[in-house]
Parts: structure tokens; C-alpha cells; sequence
């Protein structure tokens, strides 16, 4: 019992860090799915490039979220 009162809280707080980072998240996923499925197992920064190329072509949220990012 005791492992699991233990276990609760850092189930909660992996949950709240992953809710901080859905914003950007959602705001690309469909984009990321539509023009760099091919690179999505490549990592991050192959998918910000991708994404990158593929400027003219995103959404309006994740051509904002990639600006206010600095990117």
C-alpha cells in the first residue's frame, strides 16, 4: 500500500509536465503527420526541419507556435 501511495504522486506529476508540452504539441501533430511522417522516427530536430521546409504549407497554430518559439 505504501508503494503505491508512493507511486500516485509521480504518476501526477509526469502527467502535468506532458499536459505543459501539448500546446506546441497539438498545435503541429496534424502538420507533422501530413508532411514529415517520413522523418518522425528521425527525432526532433528532423521533424523542425521538416517542418521548416514545409513552412509555406502549416497551419496557421503551428507556423505561430514555430515563431514564437524562434524558430
Amino acid at each position: 500500500m505504501t508503494r503505491f501511495l508512493f507511486i500516485i504522486p509521480l504518476v501526477l506529476c509526469a502527467s502535468s509536465a506532458s499536459a505543459q508540452q501539448q500546446p506546441g504539441h497539438d498545435a503541429c501533430a496534424r502538420d507533422v503527420t501530413r508532411h514529415c511522417r517520413a522523418v518522425m522516427s528521425n527525432g526532433d530536430s528532423a521533424v523542425l526541419a521538416c517542418l521548416k521546409e514545409h513552412r509555406a504549407r502549416l497551419s496557421k497554430a503551428c507556423d505561430k507556435m514555430l515563431t514564437d518559439h524562434g524558430q
